[in-house]
């Protein structure tokens, strides 16, 4: 079977270097709120435990914040195929609005929730709501972001989609700086009382900003697929293998970047060092994240995305394991940081090409639908579900402290796998 990304109508002229910048503004400042609202619930997962999900156990408690974290990518693959079908047919500008709005609401209702203590189980319920609204949104934005970015600049298609995951790493950045800031300018119960919602009423403020921002972008994209056409029967009819091969191929970096958001509570429940320094450590891998995809972009338009990401799911597999015997054997803030920055950096550079090659894994008609499915369903099933993953590998004797080594270590040899089919498989130059 040979993969190609030339079917149907690709968009040929060069953008203006200031309607780039528009573009890569447009289309990442939603994938930005997304990832910051995941990374900041990520790492305040300690005081919303306590906040919403009270109990005698604090390790049922973060269970239950984490299961909740976990529960709410359910929804994204839904997200994907409903938004990315939405896409298809009406066009990718459509589709990035109606997320956009759907998770501005989504965070503002987490940020203004009442707790536990003042409505009871309602409260609960409540943050499942809002985080299954913020999963369903979610799902549709990568699709359609990574199919507008990539079809205005189908010569570049290494380096503009690589902002996608870029914007990740600035939301990281801006998460753990909150993370980093609160824990050492507040108390304990203040932090606890009200100052954890802080970084979620920022949030909010970039909704606004992005809706505008989007509402000013035309469309440049293939001709939407034939109105009568069923396009997510398609993608399950004809493009199985593609799907799965993408689900493959996100799997060890959504992992590596939900370890990070992991990490301020696992420096704090298994390391039993203060949160700051886990905050610390994930500022750091944010700062590497922000920075390097667009580089590996870049490299990946030269020399092939699927040599550029072996060689560094290769590096990330026989590093993570090692990376993990030593934080644990030497658990001191700067063996920490350094850790957990090298595998931000692995991460970055592995992740610069990822969104142009599972583009390229796509034709057209499909690319939004067939994009939204496999990017969330491998999400949720490596990414989303994670962090309570490993808290619950940790409680085991087999596993300890190591167990987010042992779990990185399978989704590399995952992605490894996904990288060689889709090497051995593809006849189009501009990814194999």
């Amino acid at each position: 079977m040979a993969f190609s990304a030339v079917e149907g109508r690709e968009v040929s002229s060069v953008p203006k270097q200031q309607d780039v910048t528009k573009l890569i503004v447009a289309t990442s400042i939603g994938n930005a709120l997304e990832w910051y609202d995941i990374a900041v619930y990520g790492y305040f997962a300690i005081y919303v435990s306590k906040a919403f999900f009270p109990n005698d156990d604090p390790t049922t408690s973060l269970l239950l914040t984490f299961g909740t974290f976990g529960l709410s990518y359910l929804a994204r693959p839904i997200g994907g195929v409903m938004l990315g079908a939405y896409a298809d047919r009406y066009g990718r500008k459509a589709s990035l609005m109606v997320s956009i709005v759907m998770m501005t609401f989504g965070t503002l209702s987490l940020a203004l929730m009442p707790t536990y203590a003042t409505i009871g189980l309602l409260a609960p319920i409540a943050v499942i709501l809002a985080r299954l609204v913020q999963g369903f949104s979610a799902g549709g934005e990568f699709g359609s972001s990574t199919a507008f970015l990539v079809e205005h600049m189908p010569h570049r298609r290494g380096f503009v989609a690589s902002w996608q995951f870029a914007s990740q790493g600035l939301s990281g950045l801006l998460a753990s700086g909150f993370g980093a800031w609160l824990t050492s300018a507040m108390s304990p119960a203040d932090l606890q009382s009200w100052g954890w919602r802080i970084p979620f009423l920022f949030g909010v403020l970039i909704g606004p900003i992005g809706i505008y921002i989007r509402n000013n972008i035309d469309d440049a994209t293939a001709p939407p697929a034939a109105k009568h056409e069923s396009v997510v029967a398609k993608v399950f009819a004809e493009q199985k293998l593609r799907v799965l091969l993408g689900i493959g191929a996100i799997a060890v970096t959504t992992s590596v970047n939900y370890l990070i958001v992991y990490m301020p509570t696992y420096v704090v429940k298994t390391l039993k060092l203060p949160p700051s320094v886990g905050f610390l450590a994930a500022l750091a891998a944010g700062v590497a994240v922000t920075l390097l995809p667009p580089i590996a972009g870049m490299i990946s338009d030269r020399i092939g995305r699927t040599t550029h990401m072996i060689a560094l799911c290769l590096l990330l597999l026989v590093s993570v394991f090692p990376a993990f015997l030593i934080l644990t054997r030497t658990p001191t803030p700067m063996v920490i940081l350094l850790v957990v920055l090298c595998l931000g950096a692995m991460k970055a550079i592995y992740f610069g090409p990822l969104a142009a090659l599972m583009s390229e894994l796509f034709p057209p008609a499909t690319r939004a639908t067939g994009l939204g499915l496999s990017y969330n369903i491998g999400v949720t099933i490596f990414g989303g579900m994670a962090p309570a993953t490993m808290t619950w590998m940790g409680s085991f004797a087999l596993f300890g402290d190591l167990a987010p080594g042992y779990y990185l270590t399978f989704c590399a040899v995952v992605s490894l796998c996904a990288l060689v089919t889709i090497r051995r498989t593809s006849a189009d130059d501009g990814f194999a």
